[in-house]
């Protein structure tokens, strides 16, 4: 029979594990496939997202934290287009790497959660919650650019663009190959992870 103390230490070396690969996927080329035009195929959150299924919204979203915290440190000179989003707002680029990451955490936890109550088998609940994780990064985040960068974007010329084109499209071209590649690692093993780490744990 399991104490509440030792549930609680569980999730504390569940919360130091999933915290660890968030640093090192995020500080070593694990973590981010780079595109010519600037953005990444980001890696990192799939421990978010496993994270805040096993843990739930609370540690999603203190895990989505470090996340952010480990994005804005891109623009400290390792990612090109942080250090010129970083010079043109900084307090921008800290809002849009942090509250969508955060967001995305909680979400991510809350939509699992939810999806327990109504799928007994809990195979629909994985695999709608690992890619809604990986949807909910790529929305938030690229909403929140738009809000802060769209002008700076489009003066830096990111995407081969012709006439003029709206926030929505313009994300919508930047999220492309990013949001399909993002979105089927995280269904994938995303899924395939948290099920199994989920069976693994209630049996501890």
């Amino acid at each position: 029979m399991k104490t509440v103390t030792k549930v609680r230490t569980l999730k504390m070396v569940q919360l130091a594990m999933f915290t660890a690969i968030i640093l090192l996927l995020a500080f070593t080329p694990l973590g981010y496939i780079k595109l010519s035009f600037g953005l990444s195929v980001t890696l990192i959150g799939l421990p978010v997202i496993i994270g805040a299924i096993t843990l739930g919204p609370a540690g999603g979203a203190i895990l989505g934290t470090v996340f952010g915290i480990t994005s804005f440190s891109q623009a400290f000179g390792i990612d090109a287009l942080g250090v010129i989003l970083l010079g043109e707002n900084p307090v921008g680029l800290f809002i849009t790497c942090m509250v969508p990451r955060i967001l995305m955490g909680w979400l991510t936890g809350l939509i699992f959660k939810g999806l327990k109550r109504i799928d007994k088998t809990n195979f629909i609940s994985y695999i709608v919650t690992s890619l809604a994780g990986s949807l909910l990064n790529t929305v938030l985040f690229l909403t929140s650019l738009m809000i802060f960068f769209y002008d700076t974007l489009i003066r830096l010329n990111i995407v081969e663009v012709s006439g003029n084109i709206n926030p929505f499209m313009l994300a919508v071209i930047l999220a492309g190959f990013n949001a399909l590649a993002e979105a089927f690692v995280c269904l994938i093993i995303g899924s395939a992870v948290s099920k199994t780490l989920d069976v693994f744990l209630a049996r501890a």
